[in-house]
């Protein structure tokens, strides 16, 4: 069960080659998702997953924190219970995240992950925190200085950058890869636009564009085009609906609630 609504988050993040501004969303939107997984051949409704936007002034500049968050449903804490943290501190315009941190507690398993960026070096200050196997001595800390390629993103900042791209531009069939920064390792997600499908949602009927994704050199996704995320085809670039399949199963990411879009 570990790591399922990891994958569930990371599934949602893609990008395109055709790049601008941000125009898709601002400061206090916040989206509700509900998580489903395949137990025993039902789908089940298992965790709450919200993705959450809020302004952040400094002494130097204003921030956006991209908040996201999944949380069990408490009839399964005593299963499984996750309460996990992913969030990245951007610039609003161009979404270029400066830190990003994400906190896993899942079934007991701990993990806390933060990344510090210098992007004039392209390198990442990195903190990876565990609990010891015993727990009798706290927590290990690994900190190391992770070399990045332009343009790397955390998955944070990559799930939200998707919804600043003009997909509108690119042919149905078009393909490409994208790059997230992930554990210390940089990942090569490939995508491929599909179709344009409209399918009912929480925001009513909408004509979405339809996604399949795999990871380049991993298995963790399975099958022939089994992969697919759904965004609304406007200005807000909404994702309403995922799913994917897995060695260990398959579930679905469905949008519940959608509130302060800009657009």
């Amino acid at each position: 069960m570990k790591h399922k609504l990891t994958l569930l988050i990371a599934f949602v993040a893609l990008t395109f080659s055709f790049g601008q501004d941000n125009k898709a969303f601002n400061a206090g939107e916040k989206l509700t998702f509900t998580a489903s997984y395949n137990m025993s051949g039902i789908l089940t409704d298992l965790a709450e997953v919200k993705m959450e936007t809020s302004e952040l002034k400094t002494s130097s500049s204003t921030l956006l924190h991209l908040k996201c968050t999944a949380t069990t449903y408490t009839n399964f804490d005593s299963f499984f219970k996750i309460r996990d943290l992913y969030e990245s501190y951007v610039n609003p315009r161009t979404i270029t995240p400066y830190l990003y941190n994400r906190e896993i507690n899942e079934g007991g398993y701990y993990k806390y992950v933060k990344y510090k960026y210098n992007h004039k070096t392209n390198l990442v200050e990195s903190l990876i925190r565990k609990k010891t196997k015993n727990n009798a001595s706290g927590f290990w800390d690994q900190n190391k200085n992770v070399k990045i390629n332009y343009g790397t993103r955390d998955i944070v900042a990559t799930i939200y950058k998707i919804r600043t791209l003009d997909i509108k531009k690119a042919p149905i069939g078009a393909s490409d890869t994208f790059t997230v920064l992930f554990d210390n390792k940089e990942t090569k997600f490939s995508f491929k636009l599909l179709a344009k499908e409209t399918i009912n949602t929480a925001l009513g009927k909408k004509e979405c564009y339809k996604l399949s994704i795999s990871v380049a050199g991993s298995n963790v996704l399975k099958g022939n085009n089994a992969n697919v995320l759904w965004l609304t085809a406007d200005e807000n670039k909404v994702p309403v609906y995922a799913k994917f399949k897995i060695a260990v199963g398959s579930g679905e990411l469905k949008l519940k609630s959608a509130t302060g879009l800009k657009n």
